[in-house]
């Protein structure tokens, strides 16, 4: 059960709501990484998957038109 404080109406403190002391003042930049055929590599690897080079460059392809938004 939750305690309830009970207060006088003197006792409350009232402040407006200011938006900016929710929000950033700069922006973030989001910089786009296109992924490399050695890095697919060393993933594929890692993940125990078997590949040639047929898969990585289909893979890098499919991976960066997905990142950049090409549908």
């Amino acid at each position: 059960m939750k305690k309830i404080e009970v207060v006088s109406v003197n006792e409350i403190e009232v402040k407006p709501f200011v938006l900016n002391d929710f929000t950033q003042n700069e922006v973030s930049l989001v910089t786009e990484k296109k992924m490399t055929k050695k890095e697919l590599k060393e993933l594929a690897e890692s993940l125990g998957l078997v590949y040639d080079d047929t898969h990585i460059v289909f893979a890098k392809k499919l991976f960066n038109a997905y990142l950049t938004g090409k549908r």
